[in-house]
């Protein structure tokens, strides 16, 4: 029998890659979606599409009625607008009140490694919110804890490598020793995948098979792209500023000070054992040609 299955977002970057996976294994796929009248033209049709329905819950039960699983990638990168943590939290958590009121069985929520309550990062305090409203929904549940996710739409690694290609100097906030564990879009999906079929429920770090330093990560983009840009170490806050004048002459933001201090705090590096097992430096000698070739935009791609 087949499987009807939501995902959230999947016209956008890590939901694509779930909603293609679902389809794959012959599954019935619709999506909530910000931008219904955006499809994908791989999808051919075959994911129908609802809006969020977040002011009206009883559009967004109706949407869920008859889904048994829910994939949920949902979230905002920083505050831009009326789009803020705060409000990304509200809304997370009528989708999880929708769904448990529609008879959706089972939630799988992408969530981040090492979330907290009393983290002073929205990001991370936010995603440990969630957390707990989906254990405390009575819903069947995993929760998948990524870090950073590299793949063909990548905007952190892709715009990384586009720097290296076209500046002369690249300033590193801090010491770059702080580590980042970084997975691969497609293991995560098939993660996801899994994780939906469990019987039972898990927390689990979504993580890949390497850790690296941020300097480690720049000479592995520099060597595979032949980039010969001078790494400097500033100040964060020094940093910072220079990514803001970048990021206006772009019309984007590059980088935020949550970012750097989640990222200095060594939050996305995981405990665990890899649960992912593409290698980032295999990845990117396949895509060496096309991996920072063109900037890429979060505010053209999320709120533009």
């Amino acid at each position: 029998m087949t499987q009807k299955t939501a995902v959230t977002g999947a016209f956008g970057y890590t939901g694509r890659y779930i909603a293609r996976r679902l389809l794959a294994d012959g599954q019935d796929v619709i999506t909530l979606t910000g931008r219904p009248q955006q499809p994908l033209p791989e999808f051919a049709g075959r994911v129908r599409a609802f809006p969020f329905h977040f002011e009206r819950p009883e559009q967004l039960r109706a949407s869920l009625a008859g889904i048994d699983t829910l994939y949920n990638t949902y979230w905002v990168r920083f505050d831009h607008g009326d789009q803020t943590f705060e409000r990304a939290v509200a809304n997370t958590r009528i989708l999880i009140d929708a769904a448990r009121e529609a008879g959706v069985r089972r939630i799988v929520h992408v969530s981040i490694t090492n979330p907290s309550i009393d983290s002073p990062l929205p990001y991370f305090r936010g995603k440990a919110l969630l957390e707990q409203a989906v254990t405390a929904s009575g819903l069947d549940y995993t929760i998948l804890r990524p870090t950073v996710i590299f793949g063909p739409e990548d905007i952190l690694i892709n715009n990384i490598a586009w720097l290296l290609r076209r500046f002369p100097v690249f300033a590193v906030p801090g010491s770059g020793e702080y580590r980042l564990q970084p997975i691969f879009v497609e293991d995560l999906a098939e993660l996801a995948l899994r994780a939906g079929k469990q019987a039972h429920n898990a927390v689990i770090d979504a993580v890949g098979p390497d850790i690296f330093s941020f300097d480690e990560l720049l000479d592995l983009l520099a060597r595979i792209l032949g980039s010969r840009a001078v790494r400097i170490h500033l100040p964060a806050g020094l940093a910072l500023q220079l990514s803001r004048v970048i990021g206006a002459l772009l019309g984007d933001v590059l980088l935020t000070r949550d970012e750097i201090d989640g990222l200095s705090a060594d939050l996305l590096v995981s405990s665990s054992a890899p649960t992912g097992w593409t290698r980032l430096e295999d990845w990117l000698q396949r895509n060496r040609a096309s991996v920072g070739e063109k900037y890429a935009s979060e505010l053209r791609r999320h709120f533009r």
